[in-house]
């Protein structure tokens, strides 16, 4: 199922946001909930934001692609004008709208989840099963990282 129908599918027992500023606090609080680095998701210009507590399906539109590089592990990620997933604890499932840029392959990347929170490990896979391990660091907030070299 497409990202736009599971959103149609569960809008009507979501919390919805709009606009940037009420939709980036929203996804950096529900980061935080489920025990998911709030960096996780350096979005700009974001629309909307949808959260289906009962489902964990959570949706953010934003107004154009959103290309990013985690400075600390060099991986670049696209980021589509839709992503999607369910979320749980320490994990995200069945995401849509992100994919990794690696050299000269891009993959669609499918789960994100934190087996052992005590190993500092976040861990993202394809589809196909094959996956990559980063420090969670990588994926702190960019504020938090400037604050933290300023001390």
């Amino acid at each position: 199922m497409a990202a736009v129908e599971l959103i149609e599918s569960h809008k009507a027992n979501a919390e919805i946001f709009y606009g940037h500023a009420a939709c980036k606090d929203r996804c950096n609080k529900m980061l935080e909930e489920f025990s998911l680095p709030k960096g996780l998701m350096p979005l700009d210009q974001i629309e909307e934001m949808g959260f289906d507590r009962a489902t964990g399906f959570n949706w953010i539109k934003q107004k154009g692609k959103k290309q990013h590089k985690f400075q600390a592990i060099g991986q670049t990620v696209i980021f589509d004008v839709v992503v999607a997933s369910f979320i749980e604890e320490r994990r995200m499932r069945k995401v849509m709208g992100v994919k990794s840029k690696d050299m000269f392959i891009t993959v669609t990347v499918g789960n994100i989840f934190m087996e052992d929170p005590a190993s500092g490990k976040i861990s993202f896979k394809i589809q196909a099963g094959i996956g990559r391990s980063f420090p969670v660091s990588a994926f702190e907030l960019e504020e938090k990282k400037d604050d933290a070299l300023m001390n």
